[in-house]
């Protein structure tokens, strides 16, 4: 009770008094902002006869791309400039720039442009975690919330190009938070308030942050969760800190000496805020993900290339019309909460969900009485949690009325069959598309998806098919050869440039280069592999380097043995994915001891899972662990993670060749201790 009425004491100080910013010096295009529903087909191109299909707008996009993204960014966003060149792109150099010379706003075209229509409809629903309940933010009501923080963090000392990290659950302060750093031009870096105060550090710091927001605690499948208390561990680390507001969730605890009460700091502060103008390649956020060398990445997005492309995606992906209810029940602390939570829907005046719950409280049934009691059109999570849901049983899903829904999204890893099947077939009832989407945290926004497609196209399970507008996929063998043809397997890598991909690593680009660009001069890499099927259709078969996929999470091997091997006992760890029915990948490791340990193994085991989850997350725990008697290397000291992986899978009649390694018989040790441990293959 405390937290609703805390949340709704910020949104009802926010409703008084809303005034228009002087005239926010934009001018507004003409467009297709008059919020009519639209087709898949373009209202910018509806006079052309040769640009009327799926297939002719796909094509033109890639052989017309100046004219293409021109046109759209013109029509979709609001500038207050408009730009004098449509792009800067050399994609062998990893040279990437959109829409120069043009200025806009972030939060203008998320929010102020669409008070005249909407002003009063609902932007927000809260779906909080206590069962049954949600608050409803109107458009008016988060403006004044987005400029009472902007003026909050402007008198705070913040300003244009700081970054301000963002450790909150998600919720209306979240999001008023995100577009509040927009307004004033700073760069919001939101971290999953999920991770470890070790984890948080290390991006706070990589940041040189000099904000932090953060809750008191965080609420999330009936338990409260500590943030205040993650923070508080994290800035005793980060000297760049130098201020830390607390959103008052639960109830507000002590404050420190650099703490500030966001409720009480807002509440002083006016509701109006002139926007900050924003070059077009101005950097709006960074997001932190994980890569192979064990230090997270900080993905660094530009504002108006990121803006359009995630307003395009979600718009013509999902076919979404403007009124309807979409429900992306990823965190803000992941690239899908900002794309399909935060800034698509909001581009696109739409009402979004935030989900604050987990899938399965009180009970498995959670995500389909909210679609009744909200009447979402659109369901957008992850193949982990359907997996989980399907094991439920039906009657979860079937006692809920489901007739809302149009279409089903899924993303974070590939969705196999079963769970296809089961997301058309019981949540859908076989009305509803399911749309299984492959990107990532560096594209910005959907890339290959089933939608949008020809009228009356098929959709396949198990592959997310065709690429979006702009979009052009190539597989790449180990020559850098672009492979042709249908019924192929390579790198996925994409050949053409799309204004919403990343522009550099913060801090360190020639790792974004070395990445992205070097490994397939004149491609940018996926790090994926894939296959095109006889028909032409593109399937993702996985990972091509030593990144997991856990749930939809990517975290790098690196990253978890680093601190597996802080552990006095450990001589050193490799750690492996295999195929796992709930997560898609689970986490396997192999830890190799020194001579001596004297501590039990299941208590060793025990104490390596502790030290992953206070350092990096729960989710980051491995599953399995070996105590291995070594590690297959070849003579130049490189693990052979192929065979682990094998191994893992419980395949070790597909090792292969092991002639090379330094010792192969340690490879018979391994698959021994493995079938002694986890039992023989089945």
């Amino acid at each position: 009770m405390a937290s609703s009425m805390h949340c709704k004491s910020i949104i009802g100080r926010c409703t008084v008094g809303l005034r228009r910013v002087n005239d926010l010096k934009v001018a507004a295009c003409t467009s297709w902002m008059q919020h009519r529903p639209l087709s898949t087909k373009f209202p910018e191109f509806q006079n052309n006869p040769q640009l009327q299909s799926h297939d002719q707008i796909y094509q033109f996009s890639l052989e017309n791309p100046d004219q293409f993204w021109s046109t759209l960014a013109r029509s979709r966003l609001q500038w207050s400039k408009d730009f004098d060149t449509v792009k800067d792109c050399d994609i062998i150099k990893g040279h990437i720039k959109w829409f120069l010379g043009g200025q806009l706003n972030a939060s203008v075209n998320c929010v102020d442009r669409h008070l005249d229509t909407l002003g009063d409809s609902t932007a927000l629903i809260w779906e909080k975690d206590e069962p049954g309940t949600e608050e409803h933010v109107s458009y008016r009501q988060l403006s004044q919330m987005v400029n009472r923080i902007s003026n909050m963090l402007k008198k705070h000392g913040v300003k244009k190009g700081d970054r301000v990290a963002i450790y909150l659950p998600t919720s209306p302060v979240a999001i008023a938070s995100m577009l509040a750093c927009a307004r004033i031009g700073a760069v919001h870096s939101v971290v999953f308030a999920g991770f470890s105060a070790e984890a948080l550090a290390g991006r706070i710091e990589d940041a040189k942050a000099e904000t932090v927001i953060t809750a008191d605690e965080g609420v999330r499948g009936g338990r409260k969760i500590p943030l205040k208390k993650v923070v508080d561990e994290s800035v005793s680390k980060c000297p760049s800190v130098k201020r830390v507001f607390v959103y008052r969730r639960t109830g507000m605890g002590t404050l420190g000496k650099n703490d500030f009460s966001l409720d009480d700091e807002m509440a002083k502060e006016s509701d109006v805020c002139d926007p900050e103008l924003m070059e077009s390649e101005d950097f709006l956020f960074m997001l932190y993900t994980s890569g192979s060398t064990g230090k997270p990445k900080g993905i660094a997005h530009s504002t108006a290339g990121y803006l359009l492309y995630a307003m395009m995606t979600q718009k013509h992906v999902f076919d979404y019309k403007v009124g309807e209810r979409f429900g992306c029940v990823a965190d803000i602390g992941w690239i899908t909460g900002h794309s399909y939570v935060v800034y698509g829907p909001l581009l696109n005046g739409a009402t979004t969900v935030l989900f604050e719950s987990n899938p399965i409280y009180p009970d498995a049934g959670k995500y389909w009485e909210m679609t009744e009691r909200l009447k979402l059109e659109h369901m957008y999570l992850s193949p982990t949690a359907l997996r989980m849901l399907l094991k439920e049983g039906d009657n979860f899903v079937t006692k809920y009325d489901r007739s809302s829904l149009r279409k089903l999204g899924c993303v974070g890893e590939p969705l196999n069959r079963e769970a296809f099947e089961w997301y058309r077939d019981v949540v859908g009832g076989g009305r509803c598309d399911v749309i299984d989407t492959w990107w990532q945290t560096e594209t910005g926004g959907i890339c290959i998806t089933p939608r949008p497609s020809e009228e009356g196209a098929p959709i396949l399970p198990g592959m997310p098919m065709r690429p979006f507008y702009g979009i052009a996929p190539a597989l790449v063998d180990q020559k850098g050869e672009e492979v042709t043809g249908n019924d192929v397997k390579g790198a996925l890598c994409i050949k053409s440039v799309w204004p919403g991909m990343a522009r550099t690593i913060y801090g360190d680009h020639q790792r974004f280069l070395n990445t992205y660009y070097t490994p397939y001069p004149g491609y940018y890499f996926s790090g994926d592999g894939a296959r095109r099927t006889k028909s032409g259709y593109y399937q993702i078969t996985g990972r091509m380097d030593d990144v997991l996929n856990v749930s939809g999470h990517r975290l790098g091997t690196a990253e978890i043995e680093d601190v597996l091997d802080d552990q006095e006992e450990v001589a050193e760890s490799a750690v492996v994915g295999y195929p796992h029915d709930i997560k898609g990948e689970g986490i396997y490791a192999f830890v190799v001891l020194k001579g001596e340990h004297d501590m039990p193994l299941d208590k060793l085991a025990n104490e390596l899972r502790g030290m992953v989850k206070t350092r990096i997350s729960s989710f980051a725990q491995p599953d399995m662990i070996l105590f291995a008697p070594g590690l297959p290397k070849t003579r130049s000291g490189k693990i052979m993670r192929r065979i682990l992986r094998k191994v893992a899978a419980n395949k070790p009649d597909e090792l292969g060749d092991t002639s090379t390694l330094f010792d192969p018989s340690v490879v018979d040790a391994i698959v021994e201790k493995h079938e002694e441990v986890y039992g023989k293959k089945q």
